[in-house]
Order: structure tokens, then C-alpha cells, then sequence
């Protein structure tokens, strides 16, 4: 039986180019079709959403219940069963019963406003205890995802290839944006091709092998070569040649969250169109005055080209 070949878990499949296999954002370029409601789980979304998407829909849930609950006080019990609700509009009336329904959903009863009769007692009774119930879950889901361990680290945006050790080598840089200290910081790269054949065209991914695959901190930016050397599968490689390859640079970091103490994983990649060729990064941080080091994020990505840096 021959050996199979390396497939991280897109397929060796060719089904058409792709714009890449994973975006800028870490997220795999994956849309799935066919799946129903019962595939959709409200925890991973409201754990995975943006903040403000979170924020949103939680004011939006709390509006849309009171504004239920004012309907129900207002046509189902009656507003003559709602102690001081009544007013001289009926808009006015309506936002009494709104700020009633507000004041049991959260369980602060002010006293102003009160049900009389039994109905209006039972729905405030059982508003009570779904704002409790609701308040918990939205209370758990914040917690959650304020605990939850997220790498911050910048990616440059562009790769090199530079001189190294009187060859070349393809580097790129990374680095922490968050003051939290991460240990044990590891990298893998995987280069991916499309290699074309008389029985079609086939996806290859191929291990690169760097010159440090793993660093102990990461309190600076951290470049991470790959030597371009005989062993290398971009020996002899141009820009055109990738570009005929479709080659992507996928990059996975793992490293140790000192604060949270839990491994985190970080995602990128990096197409045959931003590699930069003949150019090397320039520093990224200096010593000032004090003596401390400044590391400068914002120049990450900066490169010159070889020539340019021999002749400064």
C-alpha cells in the first residue's frame, strides 16, 4: 500500500482556484449549505459574535420582552388592573405599562405602578422569574466571553524572500498586541500548490521546515524563516511560478496564555501575490533613552528592498 499523501484537512480535491483557504480573519473559506435549524447553537454564535453584534441583540431582546409584556398588561389584564399605569393619552398609558414591565423584568418594583387583579399578578409573576432566568443566561454568556482565551497577534502583512547565509529564505513576521505574556510560542507552515497533471489537478501541501519552528517568549516581534535551500520545495521558484501553482502559505501559531493558562491557536495565510521578492524587513523596535525596548507595531510590515538597505 503506498503511502498517503499529507492533507491537513481541505482535500487534495481540485474543484476550481480558490481566492484563498483561509481569510485574513484566521476563519477557514468554507460556506456550508444544507443545514437546518437544528445545526444553529445560540451559545457558539453569541460567544463568537462581534460586541457589538452581542450588545445589539441583547438591548434588542430586552426591548422587544418589554415591549410584549407592556402589550399583554395593556390588552390581556386591562389597564384599570395596573395601579397608577393609567395617564391622560393612551401613549402615555402604553409607556407606563412599559416601565412596569421593565421594573418586574428586572425585579426592582419601585411600588409606583402594581397589579390588582389575578391575571395581571400571574403575568408579572412569571415575567419575574423569566428575567431572572434571561438575566443569568446573559450574565453567563459575558462571562464567557470575557474568560475565553483570545490571541491577538499581528501578522505582517506581506512575506519575504531575502538573503540568508548567502542563499535566500522566505520570512515573515509576527507579534504580540496585547501586554499578556505567551509562552512556548510554535509555528507551522504549510505550503500548498496545484499541481496539475495528464489526470487532472490535485492540491499538494507540503511542510516547510524552518530555521526556529519555536521561540520560549514573545515580548518582540518574532520572524520566522524558512531557508530557501536544496531541501526546500521553493528552490528554483519564481513569483511566476507560484503564481501558475496557486501556492498559498498557510500558517498556524499555538503558544501558552500566561494569564488564562491555556494554549491558544492563531491562523493565517499568506498568497503567492503578497510575497515580496528580494527585500528584507527593517527593525521593528529600538532602545530609548532609558534603556527600554519600544517595539513599533505599526512598522511590522516594513520591508526594502536588498539593494536599497546595502546602499543606506
Amino acid at each position: 500500500m503506498s503511502k498517503p499523501a499529507f492533507d491537513p484537512g481541505f482535500t487534495e480535491q481540485y474543484r476550481g482556484s480558490l481566492s484563498r483557504i483561509i481569510n485574513p480573519d484566521g476563519k477557514f473559506n468554507v460556506h456550508r449549505r444544507g443545514t437546518s435549524w437544528r445545526d444553529f447553537h445560540p451559545y457558539l454564535f453569541m460567544i463568537n459574535a462581534r460586541w457589538w453584534v452581542f450588545s445589539a441583540l441583547i438591548l434588542a431582546a430586552y426591548f422587544i420582552a418589554n415591549v410584549l409584556f407592556a402589550l399583554v398588561y395593556y390588552y390581556g389584564a386591562g389597564l384599570e388592573n395596573l395601579h397608577g399605569a393609567q395617564a391622560g393619552t393612551p401613549f402615555r398609558s402604553f409607556l407606563n405599562a412599559f416601565f412596569f414591565s421593565a421594573h418586574t423584568l428586572t425585579t426592582v418594583g419601585y411600588g409606583n405602578i402594581y397589579p390588582e387583579s389575578v391575571f395581571a399578578n400571574a403575568v408579572s409573576v412569571f415575567e419575574a422569574l423569566l428575567g431572572l432566568l434571561a438575566f443569568a443566561l446573559a450574565t453567563g454568556l459575558v462571562f464567557g466571553r470575557f474568560s475565553r482565551p483570545v490571541a491577538r497577534i499581528q501578522f505582517s502583512n506581506k512575506m519575504v524572500v531575502a538573503p540568508y547565509q548567502g542563499s535566500t529564505s522566505l520570512q515573515f513576521r509576527v507579534a504580540n498586541r496585547r501586554s499578556n505574556n505567551l509562552m512556548e510560542i510554535e509555528a507551522r507552515v504549510l505550503l500548498m500548490t496545484v499541481e496539475k497533471a495528464a489526470d487532472g489537478a490535485r492540491r499538494k501541501y507540503t511542510p516547510l521546515q524552518l530555521e526556529r519552528s519555536n521561540v520560549v517568549f514573545l515580548p518582540l516581534a518574532w520572524t520566522i524563516v524558512h531557508p530557501i535551500d536544496d531541501s526546500s520545495p521553493l528552490k528554483g521558484k519564481t513569483a511566476q511560478d507560484l503564481a501558475q501553482l496557486e501556492a498559498e502559505l498557510l500558517v498556524l501559531i499555538r503558544a501558552f496564555d500566561d494569564t488564562f493558562f491555556q494554549t491558544v491557536h492563531v491562523r493565517y495565510s499568506y498568497r503567492y501575490d503578497e510575497v515580496v521578492w528580494g527585500a528584507r524587513f527593517v527593525p521593528t523596535f529600538q532602545v530609548d533613552e532609558e534603556g527600554h525596548m519600544v517595539l513599533d507595531l505599526a512598522r511590522l510590515s516594513d520591508c526594502q528592498r536588498a539593494t536599497e538597505l546595502e546602499q543606506s
